[in-house]
């Protein structure tokens, strides 16, 4: 048999992460393999080279199909003020789903840091990268947030000295921030970006085991983004105000 055509390939590297997500590397027997893609052994090994091959292949289609898409709205060049809030609440309702591989298996790359393959150095490094990627949108979506926030206190207090009707453009959440300008961030920004990564990183882990407590994980995750008081620039000329509910999942 030759080789698979492209579209074939890539309908049995999805097949395939299904497995690897499901059952892990090791435990990603070759006969499941075969059932799950329609491929011989033969065919395999002949267009991935291996099993570890086919794995490598499941793990790039997972980051490109699975992860990044998620991530997107949060690595934009301009972030929603409500994107890291409605990546927390839709990772919430994944988790939630009954069936769902996200909710039976967690996450693909998690699953392999605790596992034999997560030793070698080319899944080690790609693990790391997944971490940093993600922290790094959070790093965004969370400077994206105190941002609109701080903006409607200044609109607030500037509204407050003229006397003048509410200016419905600079309610929060009126238009995307541009993060990549240094004034977004703060420290206690970072802390809570990295709070918000290990906590979705442990809810990825457990929810295989305790679906509950990963669900109370990410429940913590949007309090805490909901309870962040946005702190006003030295340009501010408003007290703070309470942060805006945390906006919710459209399904």
């Amino acid at each position: 048999m030759g080789r698979p055509r492209t579209f074939e390939t890539a309908a049995a590297v999805r097949a395939a992460r299904a497995v690897f997500w499901r059952d892990g590397y090791e435990l990603a027997s070759l006969p499941d393999l075969e059932a799950a893609t329609g491929l011989s052994r033969s065919s395999i090994y002949h267009a991935f080279g291996s099993k570890r091959g086919l794995f490598d292949a499941a793990v790039s289609s997972y980051l490109d199909e699975v992860v990044r898409p998620r991530l997107r709205p949060l690595t934009a060049a301009q972030v929603g003020p409500g994107a890291m809030a409605t990546y927390l609440t839709g990772l919430r309702a994944a988790l939630a789903q009954p069936g769902s591989l996200p909710s039976t298996s967690g996450c693909l790359l998690i699953n392999a840091a605790g596992a034999p393959v997560g030793r070698d150095d080319a899944v080690r490094d790609v693990i790391a990268g997944y971490r940093a990627e993600l922290r790094s949108a959070f790093g965004r979506g969370v400077a994206a947030h105190v941002a609109a926030h701080v903006r409607a206190q200044v609109a607030d207090g500037q509204r407050g000295q003229r006397g003048g009707p509410p200016d419905v453009a600079a309610a929060p959440g009126s238009g995307p921030v541009d993060v990549d300008d240094g004034r977004a961030h703060t420290a206690d920004q970072e802390v809570l970006a990295e709070t918000l990564t290990g906590l979705v990183v442990a809810a990825l882990a457990v929810v295989r085991v305790d679906q509950p407590a990963a669900l109370r994980l990410v429940d913590t995750a949007i309090e805490l983004l909901g309870a962040t008081p946005a702190t006003p620039d030295q340009h501010a000329t408003s007290r703070p105000t309470p942060s805006a509910p945390v906006a919710s999942h459209r399904g």
